[in-house]
């Protein structure tokens, strides 16, 4: 696949990008260049290989999924601009 200015401009509105006319140019290089390599990574033999997210191996650690408070009420409260009897006090917004 070879990339035009044309076709960099189009990619370039979608994005919301303004490139300047004397980019272009420069801009669909790079571009063909790395979907070069993105075309030699197709290629490669992936058969047999299982996916992964990560290359080391490392378990999450799972939870009782529970409901708590956080038992720490007075810590919470302490960045509220104002509080009364462990809730948060705001402005009235309904007349």
């Amino acid at each position: 696949m070879s990339l035009d200015k044309a076709t960099v401009r189009k990619i370039g509105f979608l994005a919301r990008l303004e490139i300047p006319e004397e980019d272009l140019e420069g801009l669909a290089h790079e571009l063909n260049g790395i979907l070069g390599w993105v075309e030699q990574l197709q290629q490669v033999n992936t058969e047999g290989v299982a996916p992964l997210a990560s290359v080391s191996e490392t378990r999450l650690y799972w939870r009782d999924d529970v409901v708590t408070d956080g038992a720490m009420p007075e810590k919470v409260l302490a960045n509220a601009p104002d509080g009364l009897d462990g809730y948060f006090l705001v402005p009235k917004v309904v007349e």
